[in-house]
C-alpha cells in the first residue's frame, strides 16, 4: 500500500512510541524523513538514527530520547503542511514555536533544516513541522 504522506506517518509513528516509552522505533526510509531525522538529532530531540537496507526502500531506526527520569523530550510533533494544503513561509514569517524553546523544520532548497539555520542561511521554504 503506498503511503500519501509519508512524513505524516513518521511523525505519528515517532508520536506513538514516545507515547508508549519506546526506547527505538522504525519509520520508512525517504530523503525528507531522513532530513527530518538529521534534524531532530542536530537539535537534541532524538539520541540518533541508522538507516537499514533492507532490499526495497529501506527502513530508519529512530533511538529516542528521554530525560534523566524517564519524562519525554519529544511532547508535541505537529504536522504544518499536508499533501492538501502546502504552506509555505518566508524568512521572516517562521514560526518560533515556545519562543525559541522549540522548533520548525523547514524544507529549503537547500536541504531540510531547523528554523534557526534557515534565519542564519536566509533562506524560506515548506513549514514541515513543528516541535516542542
Amino acid at each position: 500500500m503506498a503511503l500519501s504522506d509519508p512524513i505524516a506517518d513518521m511523525l505519528t509513528r515517532i508520536r506513538n512510541a514516545v507515547r508508549n516509552r519506546a526506547k527505538t522505533v522504525n519509520v520508512l526510509n525517504s530523503k525528507v524523513c531522513r532530513g527530518i531525522a538529521e534534524v531532530l538529532r542536530d537539535e537534541g530531540y532524538i539520541n540518533g538514527f541508522d538507516v537499514i537496507d533492507d532490499g526495497r526502500q529501506g527502513i530508519i531506526r529512530v533511538d529516542l530520547k528521554y530525560g534523566p527520569r524517564g519524562e519525554q523530550v519529544l511532547t508535541l510533533l505537529h504536522r504544518e503542511s499536508k499533501p492538501g494544503r502546502r504552506v509555505y513561509r518566508g524568512v521572516e514569517e517562521l514560526p518560533r514555536p515556545l519562543q525559541g524553546l522549540g522548533i520548525a523544520i523547514v524544507s529549503t532548497s537547500r536541504g531540510v533544516m531547523s528554523d534557526r539555520k534557515a534565519r542564519e542561511e536566509r533562506v524560506g521554504g515548506e513549514l514541515l513541522c513543528t516541535v516542542q
